[in-house]
C-alpha cells in the first residue's frame, strides 16, 4: 500500500527534530455546496532541524517515531 503524501505549512519548530505542520484540505459541502476549508496538524520528524516556521514542505507517513510523531518531511 502506498504511502501518503501531504503538504503543508510549518507552523512550529521549537522542539529537537520535530516540526508541527498544518495542512489544509478543501472540499464541497454536501448539502450548501459551498467550498469548506478544514484543517489539520501534523507533528513530522526533521532530523537536521532544516526546516522554519513558514516554510512549505511535503510530509510521507512512516512507521512510529515517537507517541506522536508518525510522519516524516520528505521535502520542501
Amino acid at each position: 500500500m502506498p504511502k501518503r503524501i501531504l503538504q503543508g505549512t510549518v507552523t512550529s519548530d521549537k522542539n529537537d527534530q520535530t516540526v508541527t505542520v498544518l495542512v489544509e484540505r478543501r472540499f464541497t459541502h454536501a448539502l450548501l455546496h459551498k467550498t469548506v476549508r478544514k484543517t489539520k496538524k501534523y507533528r513530522a520528524h526533521d532530523p537536521q532541524n532544516q526546516f522554519k516556521v513558514g516554510d512549505s514542505v511535503r510530509i510521507q507517513e512512516c512507521a512510529p517515531i515517537s507517541k506522536s510523531k508518525r510522519w516524516e518531511v520528505v521535502t520542501a
